[in-house]
């Protein structure tokens, strides 16, 4: 139990949300790529600086132009060292929700606040090795717990589903009236994997090649939802 908590009543169960990943999508195009998703909740975008995990990808730039090519809320996800610093700006450039990992945070708690400040929705970013309890008291400070369910850095890995527990107990705390969160699974999710992920409590699904890879992107997206949505735990 989350320690002075304040008990929240748990009115309804918030429908499934896909945010599709521009990581699988042609990066010569992106505002193309971004209009073909239309439908989707979210929109995934991975930022990775070749230091807090090996790859490079893209930068505050690349998101301010997506911005002003998509109407679709930005899910930005920072693979990054230093989050105390480069976090906000993302907010303040209009990102609907930042996430950062715990591991690279030297004060998460003081980075979501400002995240928030700025007018973004703050998440909390895990990877598959480390563990929730430890992050359960500040969870009350974010909006978005990301459970990696791939390790962070690479596209194209095969769905973790050790990592379950996670979200099953953020999602018991939610359903008690402890938290508000979106709980947001990343990687390897697909028509099979995101049945397990919403049986499991999760409401918000990255998909990269599941969606992009799609001959109709659209409809891809469409029936992910249907299916989390069918799969999703009824509330107690």
């Amino acid at each position: 139990m989350i320690i002075g908590a304040t008990r929240r009543t748990v009115t309804a169960v918030r429908p499934p949300m896909i945010a599709p990943s521009i990581l699988s999508a042609d990066f010569a195009r992106l505002g193309e790529e971004a209009r073909v998703v239309e439908g989707a909740d979210w929109l995934h975008v991975d930022v990775m600086d070749a230091h807090f995990v090996p790859n490079l990808t893209l930068g505050l730039p690349v998101v301010q132009s997506l911005l002003s090519a998509t109407d679709i809320p930005l899910d930005c996800h920072l693979m990054i060292e230093n989050p105390d610093r480069w976090a906000p700006p993302y907010a303040e450039a209009g990102a609907r929700n930042v996430t950062f990992h715990v591991e690279a945070a030297d004060d998460p708690v003081q980075v979501a606040r400002a995240i928030r400040a700025a007018g973004g929705l703050a998440g909390l970013g895990i990877k598959p090795g480390t563990p929730l309890e430890p992050y359960l008291e500040i969870l009350r400070e974010f909006d978005t717990l990301l459970v990696m369910t791939v390790e962070p850095g690479f596209g194209g890995q095969g769905f973790i589903a050790e990592v379950l527990p996670k979200v099953r107990k953020a999602r018991e705390l939610v359903q008690s009236g402890h938290l508000t969160l979106f709980i947001e699974v990343d990687g390897g999710v697909n028509a099979d994997t995101i049945v397990q992920a919403a049986e499991a409590g999760a409401d918000v699904f990255v998909a990269g090649s599941a969606v992009y890879g799609a001959d109709d992107p659209a409809r891809a997206i469409a029936a992910l939802r249907a299916r989390a949505a069918a799969a999703a735990p009824s509330p107690p």
